[in-house]
């Protein structure tokens, strides 16, 4: 049975989301690799705080296509859903912990006071940059060789243990790597650091080249474990395969050259990751899993397809315009960390103060104007109580 028009819609826009994740997600996840890689505190230092004045002002945002992948995911295509969660529940698991301990220790790491705790919180964020994306990556490469049973009983650990789905992971990290050191590239570009633009050139191009050679091996290990994946790779995705190839090349090329244009290093380099996901989708139809979950026989009935369309297009006029203004805004450095943590300096600035130390600096207008706006709110509910019917009576 072939699959609705519909169904087919709705798994298209899910790999676009899927792709939109590995590509801004994968920034940001990447910049954590980086910040891993550093060096000692004093040596990784300034490549530290580019990676944290890139990423602050939009790493939490971009986990708002995570949850976008999951609702689709378990909205649109339940039989899908339930044997993904249930036969790789463990990397599934992991990888939540390491997004919820990477928040931890990049928020904590900017309010740490101690230099142990910031090397704690430092190192547990950097950690969980490296934890989260692998094993996203070996629950795809466990969906892509069809190890994933309809009716999983419990935890399936060969379906993500397997060489495909470890080589898979490690080709997430080091897409993610990749992606991250071209934008840090730019960024080093536009704040005038000539000494971040090599280094972060020399560590894109270390990427790229390890990248090409696990995504060759994992093309290579998939002619055994997924024929059918790999027989859609060389046929019909075949086209996106080239184009992905294509512009990692183009993006090599373009950084020995020294040829920083921004718009097209950074276009060119989101093609050769976006293409990988698109073709890996193109690859695996009509199968959700290969040849085990047809489309037609995972997919929701039509009335949730048609609702899945609505809130689509409610996300394209309703989220889409908000990410394009934080964007914006980040590149030309319009965020400040001094709005982002207006609670915390805040916090600081109300307690009282101890004998022997300065006094604190004075609050900011912004802190003022919060201040002056929860005490007027205060204010008016206390007179509504007053002048009210229930506190005339008490």
């Amino acid at each position: 049975m072939s699959p609705s028009p519909e169904a087919i819609g709705v798994a298209a826009i899910l790999v676009l989301v899927i792709a939109a994740y590995a590509l801004f997600g994968g920034a940001d996840f990447g910049g954590g690799i980086w910040d891993l890689l550093a060096g000692g505190a004093h040596r990784g230092s300034a490549a530290r705080k580019l990676i944290d004045a890139s990423i602050t002002p939009v790493w939490e945002a971009n986990h708002v296509w995570l949850v976008f992948i999951l609702v689709l995911l378990w909205t649109a295509f339940p039989p899908a859903f339930a044997a993904i969660m249930t036969a790789l529940f463990i990397p599934l698991s992991l990888s939540a912990l390491g997004i919820v301990l990477r928040g931890v220790g990049f928020a904590f790491r900017h309010t740490a006071e101690r230099l142990r705790m910031q090397q704690l919180t430092g190192a547990t964020f950097a950690a969980s940059s490296l934890i989260t994306p692998f094993f996203l990556g070996t629950v795809v490469g466990a969906v892509a060789t069809g190890q994933v049973p309809d009716h999983p009983a419990g935890n399936v650990l060969a379906a993500w243990t397997s060489p495909t789905a470890i080589l898979t992971g490690f080709l997430f990290v080091g897409s993610c790597a990749y992606i991250s050191a071209v934008f840090l590239v730019l960024e080093a570009r536009q704040r005038g650091r000539h000494d971040l633009l090599r280094y972060f050139s020399l560590r894109a191009t270390a990427a790229g080249v390890v990248t090409g050679g696990l995504a060759a091996g994992t093309f290579a290990e998939l002619s055994t474990s997924a024929p059918h994946d790999f027989a859609g790779l060389t046929g019909i995705a075949l086209p996106l395969v080239a184009i992905s190839i294509t512009a990692g090349i183009a993006v090599l090329g373009m950084l020995w050259l020294r040829w920083y244009h921004a718009l097209v290093l950074r276009l060119t380099a989101a093609v050769a990751v976006a293409t990988v996901v698109w073709g890996w989708g193109l690859a695996q139809y009509p199968y959700l899993f290969p040849t085990s979950l047809s489309l037609a026989a995972g997919s929701a009935p039509t009335a949730a397809m048609v609702a899945e369309f609505v809130v689509a297009g409610l996300a394209v006029l309703l989220v889409a315009p908000g990410f394009a203004l934080l964007y914006f805004l980040q590149q030309r450095r319009m965020l400040t960390t001094a709005v982002t943590d207006a609670e915390l300096r805040l916090a600081a600035r109300l307690e009282p103060a101890v004998p022997g130390q300065p006094a604190p600096a004075p609050a900011s207008t912004a802190v003022r104007l919060t201040t002056a706006l929860v005490l007027a709110v205060l204010a008016i509910r206390a007179i509504k109580n007053v002048f009210s019917p229930a506190g005339k009576n008490k």
